[in-house]
């Protein structure tokens, strides 16, 4: 698959994402959120040509390139992304917890998509 092609689907999962919370279904939009976020990783990991073999991988990844552009603020809101992805098997989050997690998801998201489009 192609950054590009990654790149779209993280575009549709923060579409979708926003469908299933405004449906009431915090599962599901934790997952699309998480699946937004993974995948514009993914996308920077294969524009690079590193293969995203592991998540522990695509985690370090993200930390080496928050560093490398001087955004560590990129690192940890996919931490918080990888929250939502926890939320979707267990649960765990409040309203309100879901709410700041999903901006700060979403704004990991569009940056990420403006940095590797940029490149």
């Amino acid at each position: 698959m192609l950054a590009t092609e990654h790149i779209a689907i993280a575009k549709q999962f923060l579409d979708d994402a926003d469908i299933e919370y405004e449906a009431g279904d915090i599962f599901q939009a934790s997952e699309k959120l998480w699946g937004a976020a993974s995948h514009v990783a993914i996308a920077e990991m294969h524009r690079r040509g590193i293969k995203a073999q592991k998540h522990a991988a695509t985690t370090q990844f993200v930390k080496r390139f928050a560093e490398e552009v001087g955004e560590p603020a990129l690192y940890s809101n996919f931490k918080v992304a990888e929250a939502l992805h926890s939320n979707f098997y267990h649960g765990w989050m409040e309203d309100h917890q879901f709410e700041e997690n999903r901006d700060l998801t979403r704004q990991f998201v569009i940056r990420m998509i403006e940095l590797t489009e940029e490149r």
